[in-house]
């Protein structure tokens, strides 16, 4: 019997950034795997997802690989990365997006999809910084929503809930899930499978297998490798981030904040309409 084929494509969270074992992390996808199947049946499970990865790079390099696995299964997360880069385009993030899930739909695979939390809010920004942060993960959440949909894909909605505020299950740096944070995200997406008669396996555990990391471990890591992480993120953005908080600022004082928000959706519109003229083009 062939066995189930599962591709995880992605950044840190997919890679599993958080949930350290001995070997190094694991995270919510290797768990996932472990259900797709009656225990015993062989699953094949091909992580390709690298911590720091925008869509850019899912499209160029992950996806060939992976269609080169004909996966039956294939996740793909990402999009945070791209919100803390100057170089942030909501169209090219759409385009990139429809992409990718258009060449595993064409190979018939289930498609995973999830909106993801903003990250000005999981590291708790001040409002004049984090509001910007917000709108382009929404913006991206909503590229993703809308093209889910388009393609038939399982999609989660992880960006609210109880389980963001709850600081069990995140790790010292509050921007990757904890081994509870990725087990959560594990069982969700293995109950959705499941609803679609994909994850026959028993679902993973929600309950840890390690002791979350002490307090002053938290601390270490935000103090040394935690503060050099969020430097490589974000210092090509920092100073378009100071702009766009000055901006923020001056709408606040005026009273036109909802001029910002609307203008995201627009952009969001006009993305996801480019697409769909596109396509139209494409079948003529």
């Amino acid at each position: 019997m062939r066995p189930v084929r599962f591709a995880a494509l992605g950044d840190s969270l997919t890679e599993g950034v958080g949930d350290r074992v001995k070997d190094g992390w694991r995270g919510w996808a290797a768990l996932l795997a472990d259900g797709l199947d009656p225990d015993g049946a062989p699953v094949e499970f091909r992580n390709f997802a690298v911590s720091g990865a925008q869509t850019l790079d899912v499209l160029e390099r992950q996806t060939p690989a992976a269609l080169a696995l004909r996966p039956d299964i294939v996740s793909v997360l990402v999009g945070v990365n791209d919100t803390l880069r100057c170089t942030f385009d909501i169209h090219a993030i759409a385009t990139r997006l429809d992409q990718v899930y258009a060449a595993f739909a064409a190979q018939k695979a289930v498609v995973l999809t999830a909106c993801l939390p903003d990250p000005g809010a999981m590291l708790g920004l001040p409002g004049v910084l984090a509001h910007p942060l917000a709108r382009r993960q929404r913006a991206v959440n909503a590229v993703v929503h809308a093209l889910s949909e388009r393609y038939g894909a399982v999609h989660l909605h992880a960006a609210e809930g109880d389980w963001i505020t709850d600081r069990a299950m995140w790790s010292a740096d509050r921007l990757h899930p904890g081994e509870r944070g990725h087990r959560v995200l594990a069982t969700r997406f293995h109950a959705a499978l499941a609803a679609n008669g994909v994850a026959v396996g028993r679902r993973p555990s929600v309950e840890p297998e390690f002791p979350p990391p002490t307090r002053s471990a938290s601390l270490l890591w935000l103090a040394t490798a935690g503060t050099g992480w969020v430097a490589r993120r974000c210092t090509d953005l920092l100073p378009q981030l100071l702009r766009l908080a000055a901006d923020e600022v001056r709408h606040r004082a005026r009273g036109t904040s909802a001029r910002l928000d609307l203008r995201t959706s627009h952009a969001v519109a006009a993305a996801l309409a480019a697409l769909s003229t596109a396509e139209a083009a494409d079948a003529a």
